[in-house]
Protein backbone atom coordinates (compact mmCIF):
# COMPACT_ATOMS: atom_id res chain seq x y z
CA UNK A 1 0.00 0.00 0.00
CA UNK A 2 3.11 2.49 -0.07
CA UNK A 3 3.18 4.70 -2.63
CA UNK A 4 5.65 7.40 -3.46
CA UNK A 5 4.77 11.31 -3.13
CA UNK A 6 5.89 11.57 -6.66
CA UNK A 7 3.51 8.85 -7.63
CA UNK A 8 0.50 10.54 -6.24
CA UNK A 9 1.54 13.89 -6.59
CA UNK A 10 1.45 12.60 -10.56
CA UNK A 11 -2.60 11.38 -9.91
CA UNK A 12 -3.14 14.93 -8.57
CA UNK A 13 -1.19 16.90 -11.57
CA UNK A 14 -3.36 14.83 -14.18
CA UNK A 15 -6.74 15.65 -12.64
CA UNK A 16 -7.53 19.18 -14.13
CA UNK A 17 -7.15 16.98 -17.54
CA UNK A 18 -10.45 14.52 -16.03
CA UNK A 19 -13.86 14.65 -16.24
CA UNK A 20 -15.82 13.48 -13.22
CA UNK A 21 -19.88 13.12 -13.48
CA UNK A 22 -22.10 13.55 -9.98
CA UNK A 23 -25.99 11.63 -10.58
CA UNK A 24 -27.84 12.79 -7.28
CA UNK A 25 -30.00 14.04 -4.66
CA UNK A 26 -28.88 17.78 -4.78
CA UNK A 27 -29.79 20.37 -2.20
CA UNK A 28 -29.20 24.18 -0.52
CA UNK A 29 -27.48 23.98 2.75
CA UNK A 30 -28.51 27.91 4.10
CA UNK A 31 -26.69 28.65 7.28
CA UNK A 32 -28.55 31.10 9.61
CA UNK A 33 -25.61 33.12 11.99
CA UNK A 34 -26.41 35.46 14.72
CA UNK A 35 -26.43 35.79 18.86
CA UNK A 36 -28.61 34.77 21.25
CA UNK A 37 -29.09 37.35 24.21
CA UNK A 38 -32.63 36.84 25.28
CA UNK A 39 -35.74 34.57 25.76
CA UNK A 40 -38.95 34.98 23.66
CA UNK A 41 -41.64 36.23 25.79
CA UNK A 42 -43.97 34.40 23.73
CA UNK A 43 -42.84 31.24 24.50
CA UNK A 44 -39.32 29.67 26.65
CA UNK A 45 -37.10 29.74 23.33
CA UNK A 46 -34.51 31.54 22.66
CA UNK A 47 -34.38 34.62 20.27
CA UNK A 48 -31.98 34.53 17.59
CA UNK A 49 -30.89 38.08 16.38
CA UNK A 50 -29.56 37.38 12.43
CA UNK A 51 -26.23 39.12 11.30
CA UNK A 52 -25.01 36.74 8.78
CA UNK A 53 -26.68 34.25 6.37
CA UNK A 54 -24.90 32.04 4.12
CA UNK A 55 -26.22 29.29 1.16
CA UNK A 56 -23.35 26.65 -0.17
CA UNK A 57 -24.53 23.24 -2.60
CA UNK A 58 -25.71 20.54 0.07
CA UNK A 59 -26.29 16.91 -0.74
CA UNK A 60 -24.83 15.59 -4.24
CA UNK A 61 -23.69 19.54 -4.74
CA UNK A 62 -20.88 19.07 -2.35
CA UNK A 63 -19.51 16.33 -3.89
CA UNK A 64 -19.82 18.88 -6.59
CA UNK A 65 -17.50 21.02 -4.73
CA UNK A 66 -15.03 18.85 -4.02
CA UNK A 67 -14.36 17.44 -7.39
CA UNK A 68 -13.65 21.79 -8.19
CA UNK A 69 -11.77 22.48 -5.42
CA UNK A 70 -9.43 19.34 -6.43
CA UNK A 71 -9.18 20.72 -10.20
CA UNK A 72 -11.43 18.04 -11.96
CA UNK A 73 -13.62 19.48 -15.01
CA UNK A 74 -16.90 18.32 -12.96
CA UNK A 75 -20.55 17.81 -14.19
CA UNK A 76 -23.66 17.15 -12.58
CA UNK A 77 -27.12 16.25 -12.95
CA UNK A 78 -29.72 16.62 -10.85
CA UNK A 79 -33.59 17.56 -10.06
CA UNK A 80 -34.23 21.07 -8.81
CA UNK A 81 -37.31 23.06 -8.23
CA UNK A 82 -38.94 26.09 -10.49
CA UNK A 83 -38.17 28.20 -7.87
CA UNK A 84 -35.78 30.89 -6.43
CA UNK A 85 -34.02 27.78 -4.46
CA UNK A 86 -33.49 25.94 -7.81
CA UNK A 87 -32.19 29.38 -9.17
CA UNK A 88 -29.85 29.65 -6.33
CA UNK A 89 -28.60 26.30 -6.99
CA UNK A 90 -27.86 26.60 -10.37
CA UNK A 91 -25.94 29.86 -10.16
CA UNK A 92 -23.79 27.96 -7.24
CA UNK A 93 -22.77 25.02 -10.08
CA UNK A 94 -21.83 27.74 -12.50
CA UNK A 95 -19.30 28.84 -10.18
CA UNK A 96 -17.76 25.52 -9.66
CA UNK A 97 -17.25 25.51 -13.75
CA UNK A 98 -20.13 22.72 -14.00
CA UNK A 99 -22.85 23.25 -16.71
CA UNK A 100 -26.22 24.03 -14.86
CA UNK A 101 -28.03 23.28 -17.96
CA UNK A 102 -27.75 19.46 -17.01
CA UNK A 103 -29.65 20.39 -14.27
CA UNK A 104 -33.32 19.21 -14.68
CA UNK A 105 -36.08 21.87 -13.55
CA UNK A 106 -39.43 20.27 -12.35
CA UNK A 107 -43.15 22.03 -11.82
CA UNK A 108 -44.11 19.21 -9.29
CA UNK A 109 -41.43 19.04 -6.58
CA UNK A 110 -39.55 22.25 -4.80
CA UNK A 111 -35.71 22.18 -4.59
CA UNK A 112 -34.33 20.47 -1.32
CA UNK A 113 -32.82 23.37 1.28
CA UNK A 114 -31.80 22.46 4.84
CA UNK A 115 -31.59 25.78 6.79
CA UNK A 116 -29.49 25.88 10.56
CA UNK A 117 -29.97 28.33 12.55
CA UNK A 118 -26.82 28.76 14.49
CA UNK A 119 -25.51 30.97 17.69
CA UNK A 120 -21.93 30.98 19.13
CA UNK A 121 -20.94 28.13 17.20
CA UNK A 122 -23.99 26.19 18.55
CA UNK A 123 -26.69 24.72 15.79
CA UNK A 124 -30.16 25.88 17.86
CA UNK A 125 -32.54 24.63 15.10
CA UNK A 126 -32.10 22.86 11.37
CA UNK A 127 -35.47 23.08 9.32
CA UNK A 128 -35.89 20.93 6.30
CA UNK A 129 -37.94 21.94 3.13
CA UNK A 130 -37.89 18.87 0.50
CA UNK A 131 -40.20 16.66 -1.51
CA UNK A 132 -38.75 13.07 -1.01
CA UNK A 133 -41.01 11.17 -3.22
CA UNK A 134 -39.47 9.71 -6.46
CA UNK A 135 -39.56 11.61 -9.70
CA UNK A 136 -41.85 11.60 -12.07
CA UNK A 137 -41.32 9.45 -15.06
CA UNK A 138 -40.70 12.30 -17.22
CA UNK A 139 -38.17 13.60 -14.91
CA UNK A 140 -36.58 10.31 -14.98
CA UNK A 141 -36.88 10.15 -18.51
CA UNK A 142 -35.07 13.74 -18.74
CA UNK A 143 -32.33 12.63 -16.31
CA UNK A 144 -31.08 9.22 -18.67
CA UNK A 145 -31.20 11.40 -21.70
CA UNK A 146 -28.74 13.66 -20.05
CA UNK A 147 -26.73 11.03 -19.22
CA UNK A 148 -26.80 9.05 -22.17
CA UNK A 149 -25.46 12.59 -23.76
CA UNK A 150 -22.03 12.41 -21.07
CA UNK A 151 -21.64 9.24 -19.75
CA UNK A 152 -19.27 8.60 -22.53
CA UNK A 153 -17.53 11.77 -22.06
CA UNK A 154 -16.54 11.16 -18.24
CA UNK A 155 -13.73 9.24 -16.79
CA UNK A 156 -16.04 8.39 -13.51
CA UNK A 157 -19.03 8.75 -12.02
CA UNK A 158 -20.38 9.44 -8.50
CA UNK A 159 -24.36 8.42 -7.86
CA UNK A 160 -24.92 10.12 -4.66
CA UNK A 161 -27.75 9.40 -2.95
CA UNK A 162 -29.28 10.89 -0.20
CA UNK A 163 -32.98 8.97 -0.61
CA UNK A 164 -34.78 12.18 -1.57
CA UNK A 165 -36.16 10.48 -5.19
CA UNK A 166 -33.92 10.82 -7.56
CA UNK A 167 -32.00 8.06 -7.48
CA UNK A 168 -34.74 5.30 -8.84
CA UNK A 169 -33.86 1.77 -9.18
CA UNK A 170 -34.51 2.31 -13.45
CA UNK A 171 -31.86 5.29 -13.33
CA UNK A 172 -29.41 3.90 -11.18
CA UNK A 173 -29.31 0.16 -13.36
CA UNK A 174 -29.60 2.50 -16.82
CA UNK A 175 -26.43 4.46 -15.78
CA UNK A 176 -25.03 1.52 -14.13
CA UNK A 177 -25.01 -0.36 -17.52
CA UNK A 178 -24.24 2.72 -19.95
CA UNK A 179 -20.98 3.02 -17.49
CA UNK A 180 -20.06 -0.61 -17.35
CA UNK A 181 -20.18 -0.68 -21.16
CA UNK A 182 -17.68 1.80 -21.63
CA UNK A 183 -15.60 0.76 -18.61
CA UNK A 184 -16.44 3.81 -16.11
CA UNK A 185 -16.10 3.40 -12.69
CA UNK A 186 -19.36 4.44 -10.70
CA UNK A 187 -18.62 5.12 -7.13
CA UNK A 188 -21.86 5.37 -4.81
CA UNK A 189 -22.63 7.46 -1.95
CA UNK A 190 -25.40 4.94 -0.61
CA UNK A 191 -28.46 5.11 1.18
CA UNK A 192 -30.51 2.72 2.37
CA UNK A 193 -30.04 -1.68 3.46
CA UNK A 194 -30.60 -3.52 -0.04
CA UNK A 195 -27.43 -2.52 -1.47
CA UNK A 196 -27.97 -5.00 -4.62
CA UNK A 197 -29.78 -2.00 -6.23
CA UNK A 198 -26.30 -1.02 -6.52
CA UNK A 199 -24.77 -4.38 -8.10
CA UNK A 200 -22.07 -2.99 -10.63
CA UNK A 201 -20.88 -0.36 -8.39
CA UNK A 202 -16.66 -0.41 -8.45
CA UNK A 203 -17.08 0.87 -4.93
CA UNK A 204 -19.25 1.77 -2.33
CA UNK A 205 -18.40 3.83 0.57
CA UNK A 206 -20.92 3.87 3.52
CA UNK A 207 -19.73 4.84 6.53
CA UNK A 208 -20.00 2.61 9.80
CA UNK A 209 -23.56 2.84 10.89
CA UNK A 210 -25.19 2.20 7.16
CA UNK A 211 -22.74 -0.98 6.82
CA UNK A 212 -24.54 -1.72 9.81
CA UNK A 213 -27.61 -1.75 8.98
CA UNK A 214 -27.37 -3.01 5.24
CA UNK A 215 -26.21 -6.55 6.90
CA UNK A 216 -28.77 -7.28 9.11
CA UNK A 217 -27.45 -4.77 12.02
CA UNK A 218 -23.81 -6.64 12.35
CA UNK A 219 -21.20 -5.08 14.59
CA UNK A 220 -18.74 -2.71 12.83
CA UNK A 221 -16.59 -1.99 15.66
CA UNK A 222 -13.17 -3.80 15.51
CA UNK A 223 -10.91 -4.23 11.96
CA UNK A 224 -12.13 -7.82 12.26
CA UNK A 225 -16.10 -7.16 12.29
CA UNK A 226 -15.86 -4.43 9.74
CA UNK A 227 -13.71 -7.08 7.59
CA UNK A 228 -16.65 -9.27 8.33
CA UNK A 229 -20.02 -7.12 7.56
CA UNK A 230 -17.48 -6.04 4.09
CA UNK A 231 -17.41 -9.17 2.99
CA UNK A 232 -20.98 -10.26 3.71
CA UNK A 233 -21.77 -7.02 1.73
CA UNK A 234 -19.90 -8.09 -1.17
CA UNK A 235 -21.49 -11.53 -1.01
CA UNK A 236 -25.08 -10.58 -1.15
CA UNK A 237 -24.76 -7.08 -3.36
CA UNK A 238 -23.00 -7.60 -6.73
CA UNK A 239 -20.49 -4.45 -5.98
CA UNK A 240 -17.03 -4.81 -6.81
CA UNK A 241 -15.31 -3.06 -3.20
CA UNK A 242 -16.61 -1.44 -0.08
CA UNK A 243 -14.90 1.51 1.08
CA UNK A 244 -15.77 1.76 4.73
CA UNK A 245 -15.16 5.34 6.45
CA UNK A 246 -14.73 4.86 10.15
CA UNK A 247 -14.88 8.07 11.23
CA UNK A 248 -11.43 8.56 14.15
CA UNK A 249 -10.53 4.62 12.84
CA UNK A 250 -9.82 5.69 9.73
CA UNK A 251 -10.61 3.46 7.09
CA UNK A 252 -11.00 -0.06 5.29
CA UNK A 253 -11.04 -1.22 1.78
CA UNK A 254 -12.56 -4.66 0.90
CA UNK A 255 -12.36 -5.66 -2.34
CA UNK A 256 -14.48 -8.89 -3.96
CA UNK A 257 -11.55 -10.12 -5.97
CA UNK A 258 -9.28 -10.05 -3.00
CA UNK A 259 -11.88 -10.33 0.32
CA UNK A 260 -8.98 -12.02 2.15
CA UNK A 261 -6.98 -9.14 2.19
CA UNK A 262 -8.55 -5.98 3.77
CA UNK A 263 -6.59 -3.13 3.50
CA UNK A 264 -6.97 -0.45 6.91
CA UNK A 265 -6.42 2.68 7.23
CA UNK A 266 -5.65 4.58 9.90
CA UNK A 267 -7.04 8.31 10.40
CA UNK A 268 -4.74 11.34 9.31
CA UNK A 269 -6.59 13.77 10.87
CA UNK A 270 -4.62 16.23 12.89
CA UNK A 271 -7.68 16.99 14.84
CA UNK A 272 -11.51 16.29 14.61
CA UNK A 273 -13.90 19.05 14.67
CA UNK A 274 -16.46 18.27 12.19
CA UNK A 275 -17.36 15.28 10.21
CA UNK A 276 -19.80 16.91 8.19
CA UNK A 277 -19.45 16.26 4.93
CA UNK A 278 -16.32 14.51 4.93
CA UNK A 279 -17.89 11.34 3.56
CA UNK A 280 -18.32 14.03 0.27
CA UNK A 281 -14.81 14.51 0.45
CA UNK A 282 -13.82 11.08 0.37
CA UNK A 283 -16.08 9.65 -2.47
CA UNK A 284 -14.81 12.84 -4.53
CA UNK A 285 -11.31 11.88 -4.40
CA UNK A 286 -11.83 8.72 -5.10
CA UNK A 287 -13.29 8.93 -8.45
CA UNK A 288 -11.15 12.03 -9.37
CA UNK A 289 -8.20 9.44 -8.27
CA UNK A 290 -9.55 6.70 -10.82
CA UNK A 291 -10.22 9.25 -13.42
CA UNK A 292 -6.45 9.93 -13.26
CA UNK A 293 -5.15 6.72 -13.60
CA UNK A 294 -4.77 5.30 -9.96
CA UNK A 295 -5.34 2.29 -8.47
CA UNK A 296 -8.52 1.73 -6.08
CA UNK A 297 -5.54 0.94 -3.65
CA UNK A 298 -4.16 4.44 -4.08
CA UNK A 299 -7.16 6.39 -4.70
CA UNK A 300 -8.04 5.38 -0.87
CA UNK A 301 -4.60 6.36 0.51
CA UNK A 302 -5.18 10.17 -1.15
CA UNK A 303 -8.81 10.26 0.19
CA UNK A 304 -7.95 9.04 3.50
CA UNK A 305 -5.09 11.76 3.68
CA UNK A 306 -8.08 13.83 2.01
CA UNK A 307 -10.62 13.01 4.82
CA UNK A 308 -8.01 14.26 7.71
CA UNK A 309 -7.91 17.86 6.50
CA UNK A 310 -11.56 18.11 6.14
CA UNK A 311 -12.75 17.01 9.43
CA UNK A 312 -10.50 18.96 11.26
CA UNK A 313 -12.20 22.08 9.54
CA UNK A 314 -15.31 23.55 10.95
CA UNK A 315 -18.56 23.02 8.63
CA UNK A 316 -18.85 22.03 5.35
CA UNK A 317 -15.38 21.91 3.66
CA UNK A 318 -13.94 20.84 0.61
CA UNK A 319 -10.49 19.76 0.28
CA UNK A 320 -8.18 21.75 -2.03
CA UNK A 321 -5.74 20.42 -4.40
CA UNK A 322 -3.31 22.72 -2.51
CA UNK A 323 -3.94 20.93 0.95
CA UNK A 324 -3.39 17.48 -0.23
CA UNK A 325 -0.36 18.35 -1.91
CA UNK A 326 1.33 20.01 1.04
CA UNK A 327 0.37 17.25 2.79
CA UNK A 328 1.89 14.66 0.70
CA UNK A 329 5.22 17.01 1.00
CA UNK A 330 5.13 17.06 4.92
CA UNK A 331 4.62 13.03 4.72
CA UNK A 332 7.68 12.61 2.68
CA UNK A 333 9.81 14.75 4.76
CA UNK A 334 8.54 12.87 7.96
CA UNK A 335 9.33 9.70 5.83
CA UNK A 336 12.72 10.51 4.66
CA UNK A 337 13.41 11.76 7.89
CA UNK A 338 12.46 7.73 9.05
CA UNK A 339 14.48 6.53 5.83
CA UNK A 340 17.48 8.20 6.82
CA UNK A 341 17.20 7.71 10.31
CA UNK A 342 17.24 11.42 10.58
CA UNK A 343 14.64 13.36 13.22
CA UNK A 344 12.89 15.99 12.07
CA UNK A 345 13.93 19.62 12.87
CA UNK A 346 10.93 22.30 13.48
CA UNK A 347 10.11 25.41 14.76
CA UNK A 348 7.69 24.93 17.70
CA UNK A 349 4.34 25.78 15.15
CA UNK A 350 4.85 22.66 12.75
CA UNK A 351 6.48 20.81 15.53
CA UNK A 352 3.01 21.11 17.62
CA UNK A 353 1.38 19.87 14.03
CA UNK A 354 3.32 16.70 14.22
CA UNK A 355 2.95 16.31 17.77
CA UNK A 356 -0.99 16.48 16.80
CA UNK A 357 -0.59 13.89 14.12
CA UNK A 358 1.57 11.28 16.42
CA UNK A 359 -1.45 11.78 19.06
CA UNK A 360 -4.31 11.34 16.33
CA UNK A 361 -2.13 8.26 15.22
CA UNK A 362 -2.76 6.91 18.78
CA UNK A 363 1.09 6.85 19.53
CA UNK A 364 2.57 8.20 22.80
CA UNK A 365 4.97 11.19 22.79
CA UNK A 366 7.49 11.92 24.99
CA UNK A 367 9.66 15.01 25.74
CA UNK A 368 13.39 15.41 27.14
CA UNK A 369 15.47 18.69 26.82
CA UNK A 370 19.08 20.48 27.41
CA UNK A 371 22.15 21.73 25.83
CA UNK A 372 23.52 18.41 24.62
CA UNK A 373 27.29 20.36 23.44
CA UNK A 374 29.27 17.66 23.16
CA UNK A 375 27.29 14.06 22.70
CA UNK A 376 28.94 11.48 25.31
CA UNK A 377 28.01 7.96 26.66
CA UNK A 378 25.51 9.21 28.74
CA UNK A 379 23.35 11.05 26.63
CA UNK A 380 22.73 8.18 24.47
CA UNK A 381 22.43 5.83 27.32
CA UNK A 382 19.58 8.30 28.73
CA UNK A 383 17.73 8.82 25.58
CA UNK A 384 17.97 5.22 24.58
CA UNK A 385 16.29 4.95 27.78
CA UNK A 386 13.93 7.49 27.11
CA UNK A 387 12.72 6.40 23.36
CA UNK A 388 11.90 2.74 25.00
CA UNK A 389 9.08 4.06 27.07
CA UNK A 390 7.70 6.03 24.42
CA UNK A 391 6.53 5.58 20.53
CA UNK A 392 8.44 9.09 20.13
CA UNK A 393 11.20 11.23 21.46
CA UNK A 394 11.21 14.81 21.23
CA UNK A 395 14.50 16.81 21.90
CA UNK A 396 14.03 20.45 23.30
CA UNK A 397 17.84 21.43 22.35
CA UNK A 398 18.68 24.99 24.11
CA UNK A 399 19.62 27.21 21.51
CA UNK A 400 23.01 29.02 21.93
CA UNK A 401 22.11 32.28 23.35
CA UNK A 402 20.44 30.01 26.09
CA UNK A 403 23.49 27.94 26.43
CA UNK A 404 25.64 31.19 27.22
CA UNK A 405 23.72 32.14 30.03
CA UNK A 406 23.43 29.01 31.34
CA UNK A 407 26.68 27.88 31.40
CA UNK A 408 29.05 31.22 30.07
CA UNK A 409 30.50 33.04 27.35
CA UNK A 410 32.48 30.20 26.55
CA UNK A 411 30.08 27.51 25.53
CA UNK A 412 28.57 26.23 23.20
CA UNK A 413 31.49 24.80 21.68
CA UNK A 414 29.35 23.31 18.62
CA UNK A 415 26.49 25.89 17.43
CA UNK A 416 22.62 24.98 17.33
CA UNK A 417 22.70 23.91 13.68
CA UNK A 418 25.33 21.31 14.68
CA UNK A 419 23.99 20.02 17.78
CA UNK A 420 20.15 19.48 16.19
CA UNK A 421 22.01 17.89 13.54
CA UNK A 422 23.93 15.43 15.96
CA UNK A 423 21.90 14.74 18.36
CA UNK A 424 18.71 14.62 15.20
CA UNK A 425 21.29 11.34 13.79
CA UNK A 426 20.33 9.09 16.96
CA UNK A 427 18.07 6.85 16.18
CA UNK A 428 15.99 7.36 19.60
CA UNK A 429 15.14 10.71 18.73
CA UNK A 430 11.95 11.58 16.32
CA UNK A 431 11.90 15.27 16.57
CA UNK A 432 13.96 18.11 17.11
CA UNK A 433 12.98 21.94 18.41
CA UNK A 434 15.09 24.88 19.28
CA UNK A 435 13.92 26.96 22.38
CA UNK A 436 15.33 30.21 24.49
CA UNK A 437 16.00 32.83 22.04
CA UNK A 438 12.04 34.21 22.13
CA UNK A 439 11.80 36.60 25.07
CA UNK A 440 8.52 34.65 26.02
CA UNK A 441 10.37 31.39 26.81
CA UNK A 442 12.71 30.30 29.47
CA UNK A 443 15.87 28.62 29.89
CA UNK A 444 13.73 25.34 31.49
CA UNK A 445 11.73 24.47 28.40
CA UNK A 446 8.56 25.08 30.48
CA UNK A 447 6.78 27.31 27.52
CA UNK A 448 8.07 24.70 24.56
CA UNK A 449 6.17 22.26 27.02
CA UNK A 450 3.19 23.59 27.91
CA UNK A 451 2.64 24.45 24.01
CA UNK A 452 3.72 21.42 23.02
CA UNK A 453 1.95 19.06 25.94
CA UNK A 454 3.96 15.77 25.29
CA UNK A 455 2.36 12.53 27.10
CA UNK A 456 6.02 12.03 29.30
CA UNK A 457 8.60 14.91 29.96
CA UNK A 458 12.01 12.96 30.70
CA UNK A 459 13.87 14.78 33.34
CA UNK A 460 17.73 12.89 33.91
CA UNK A 461 18.92 12.90 37.09
CA UNK A 462 18.30 12.71 41.02
CA UNK A 463 15.51 14.36 41.89
CA UNK A 464 11.62 13.69 43.26
CA UNK A 465 9.18 14.82 41.01
CA UNK A 466 8.38 17.91 43.36
CA UNK A 467 11.44 19.52 42.68
CA UNK A 468 11.40 19.51 38.97
CA UNK A 469 10.29 23.25 37.92
CA UNK A 470 8.47 21.66 34.93
CA UNK A 471 6.13 19.27 36.97
CA UNK A 472 3.50 20.96 37.61
CA UNK A 473 2.87 22.33 34.07
CA UNK A 474 3.07 18.66 32.69
CA UNK A 475 0.76 17.58 35.35
CA UNK A 476 -1.91 20.72 34.91
CA UNK A 477 -2.67 18.86 31.49
CA UNK A 478 -2.85 15.28 32.70
CA UNK A 479 0.92 14.60 31.50
CA UNK A 480 3.45 12.14 33.12
CA UNK A 481 6.98 13.22 34.84
CA UNK A 482 9.88 10.55 34.39
CA UNK A 483 12.96 10.86 36.32
CA UNK A 484 15.86 8.97 34.50
CA UNK A 485 19.30 7.63 35.99
CA UNK A 486 22.08 9.30 35.30
CA UNK A 487 25.53 7.55 34.30
CA UNK A 488 28.32 9.52 36.73
CA UNK A 489 31.75 9.63 35.17
CA UNK A 490 29.87 11.42 31.96
CA UNK A 491 29.52 14.90 31.47
CA UNK A 492 30.26 17.40 28.73
CA UNK A 493 31.84 19.47 31.14
CA UNK A 494 34.03 16.92 32.36
CA UNK A 495 34.78 16.02 29.03
CA UNK A 496 36.11 19.67 28.12
CA UNK A 497 38.00 19.56 31.38
CA UNK A 498 39.67 16.64 30.25
CA UNK A 499 40.42 17.88 26.52
CA UNK A 500 42.15 21.24 28.26
CA UNK A 501 44.10 18.53 30.73
CA UNK A 502 45.05 16.26 27.74
CA UNK A 503 46.11 19.22 25.71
Amino acid sequence: MKQTTATLKKYLAAMPECHVLVIGDIMLDRFVYGNVERISPESPVPVLSIKQETMTLGGAGNALSNLASLGIKPHIIAAIGNDDTGRKIASLVSEKRADADMLVMCDDRPTSIKTRFIAAHQQLLRTDAEDIRSIQPATEAAILAKAAEIIPAVHAIIMSDYGKGLLTDTIIKQVMALANERGIPVLVDPKGTDYSRYRGAAVVTPNRKELSEATNKAPTKTDEEITEAGRTLLQTSGIKAVLATRSEDGMTLLSADTPDKPVHLSTEALEVFDVSGAGDTVIATVAASLAAGATLEEATILANKAGGIVVAKTGTAAIRAEELLKRLDEDAAENKADANRRALILDREHALEQVIRWKAQGLKVGFTNGCFDILHYGHVTYLNDARDKCDRLIMGLNTDDSIKRLKGPDRPVNDQDARANVIGALGSIDLVVLFGDQPEEDDKASRLIEFLQPDIYFKGGDYTVDQIPEAPIVQAYGGEVMVMPVYEGHSTTGTIEKMKQNG
